[in-house]
Order: structure tokens, then C-alpha cells, then sequence
């Protein structure tokens, strides 16, 4: 499964098939034409993924691993399970990737609750529900997750952040203007 960058802009240079960290040009733009706010929601709310090593940038490898992202979900056994449902579709689909391999097993030896969950072996794409983030400046504010797939590349994803209501995009507004 190919990753997209957490970061928003356009594209270095194209994308190479295989290639687990890099979006396809066409995303990054789209991303960049839904500017400012889906990327500004993403670096408000997360943590500097461009300081974070390309394997890193990953919202379960966030969730789990990333020290400021630990009480960042207000149900994160929700989100854990929802994760790792995802997770073990997209390695079903694509046994043979290495790179999603490696990250399940990095998850499986260094989370105890993934490595739960992930031995249900509950399978799932899509299905998006609102989350509820804790933000230190924003405080609870209610997320819709949009899950784009691209016809002409499927195997790419597309994560959107958007509030959930009025109140919580008045939230968000705030945040973005800091």
C-alpha cells in the first residue's frame, strides 16, 4: 500500500512504482487546490512530519509510535482497531509489499494493543466515522476522515480532514489563523 506524504505541496519529482512515501503529482495538487485548509488542518493538528524519517509518516505509525500522539485520540482503541482493520486489508491486497510488512511488524513488536488487535484479524477498508482529536490549543474537536482512492491509482489514498460541524470548523479556523 502506498502512502501519501502527510505534507502538502507539489511533488518533487514523479513517483516511481513501488515507491511507498511519494504521492502521485496529481494528488499533491489536488491537495494544493483544496488549499489552505486540508493542508493547514494536517500541519496544525499533527505533529512536523517533515521532521519524521519517510517510514514515519504514516497515521498508524503517528498513532502508535509518536510520543505527542499517544492521548491525541479521544477513543484511540477505536481508532487502533479501525487502524489495524485497514491495515490488515491492505496487506491482504498486497501480500508481497515489504515496506507495509515491515510497519505491521514494527507495530506488532512495539505496541501490545495493536499486536492484540491485529491477532483478531479483523479485516476492513473504508467506513469512515467522526474522530474526536485533543489538541492542546483547539481542544476536542470533532474530524470527518475522507478517504479518496484514485480511479487511475488505486493502490494510492487520499486522507482529508474536515470538521465534523460548524462548531468544530470554527475551532478549526482558529487554529489555522495561529
Amino acid at each position: 500500500m502506498r502512502r501519501l506524504p502527510l505534507r502538502a505541496g507539489p511533488a518533487a519529482s514523479p513517483r516511481r512504482r513501488g515507491d511507498a512515501t511519494a504521492s502521485a503529482p496529481s494528488l499533491a495538487r489536488l491537495v494544493v487546490d483544496l488549499s489552505p485548509l486540508p493542508a493547514m488542518v494536517a500541519a496544525r493538528l499533527l505533529p512536523d512530519v517533515g521532521a519524521l524519517a519517510p517510514s514515519q509518516r504514516n497515521a498508524m505509525w503517528l498513532c502508535l509510535m509518536h510520543p505527542r500522539m499517544r492521548a491525541f485520540y479521544a477513543d484511540r482503541e477505536r481508532v487502533v482497531r479501525e487502524g489495524a482493520a485497514h491495515l490488515r486489508a491492505a496487506w491482504a491486497a498486497h501480500p508481497q509489499d515489504g515496506a507495509l510488512s515491515g510497519l505491521i511488524a514494527e507495530f506488532i513488536a512495539d505496541d501490545e494493543e495493536f499486536a492484540r488487535l491485529w491477532g483478531e484479524r479483523e479485516a476492513r477498508a473504508g467506513g469512515a466515522r467522526p474522530k474526536v482529536v485533543r489538541h492542546p490549543e483547539a481542544g476536542e474537536t470533532a474530524l470527518d476522515f475522507e478517504t479518496l482512492t484514485p480511479h487511475q491509482d488505486p493502490d494510492q489514498v487520499l486522507v482529508i480532514h474536515r470538521a465534523a460541524d460548524e462548531q468544530n470548523r470554527s475551532a478549526l479556523e482558529v487554529l489555522c489563523a495561529r
